[in-house]
């Protein structure tokens, strides 16, 4: 019987414990730009899937993706042990740690959507001085009877 709510609450309460354990617990400085996005519990308890983003350490330096990612793979032990400990649940779920696409994808749209308006408004300029192709009224005037008088 598989409990959703259950199962939703214990994603929650391992993303805390992971994220408290990377800020105070592991002392890896690969993972200090590291942030856990989101936590995922399969029905069963058994499995949670933890997501992360990494961050770089200027607005122009590139996340050290791989190194997030042996680091978190290396501390996955440690990290498992805390969260059994934490929940005190009768089997600890296993951890498996995935990047995030979430950032990935918002900038993806913004790029697109930058795109977007940048044609928008060359079509804005370019309609600014345009004439139409036909008469001024295209549309045909009703005929005026000249039998009935």
């Amino acid at each position: 019987m598989v409990d959703q709510a259950r199962a939703r609450r214990l994603a929650k309460r391992i993303s805390q414990i992971v994220a408290d354990a990377l800020e105070h617990e592991v002392k890896d400085p690969r993972l200090a730009m590291v942030t856990i996005t989101d936590a995922r519990v399969t029905g069963d308890l058994r499995e949670a899937t933890v997501y992360y983003t990494v961050l770089g350490r200027t607005v122009d330096e590139e996340p050290d993706t791989a190194g997030a990612a042996a680091a978190l793979a290396s501390a996955t032990g440690v990290l498992r042990t805390m969260v059994g400990q934490q929940t005190g649940i009768r089997h600890t779920p296993s951890l498996a740690f995935v990047p995030d696409e979430v950032p990935g994808e918002a900038r993806r749209m913004e790029e697109l959507l930058a795109r977007t308006r940048a044609s928008d408004a060359e079509v804005a300029r370019l309609a600014a001085g345009a004439k139409p192709a036909g008469d001024a009224d295209p549309y045909r005037a009703p005929r005026a009877d000249d039998d009935e008088a």
